[in-house]
């Protein structure tokens, strides 16, 4: 997918690394590399996928989007 050493191969993950490491890395303080592993899975699975508006969404959040869309769905279909 992406040229070594080329990050503009690499935005979008880029990207979310940077937020990432602003919001919910650099905050904290891990006692394990565990904790943190976990953390940071909370983070990605729970808050930042599920809760977080995006632009490429019209800027709602992929619950929002989800429900959405099946609503037109039924409507559409009813």
């Amino acid at each position: 997918m992406s040229r070594k050493g080329n990050c503009y191969d690499n935005a979008v993950i880029e990207s979310f690394h940077s937020v990432l490491k602003k919001e919910w890395v650099y905050p904290k303080k891990y006692r394990t590399r565990e904790e943190a592993k976990s953390s940071i899975f909370k983070y990605t699975e729970v808050f930042y996928n599920r809760k977080r508006s995006h632009s490429a969404l019209k800027y709602v959040s992929p619950i929002q989007f989800e429900k959405r869309f099946y609503e037109k769905q039924q409507t559409q279909a009813a």
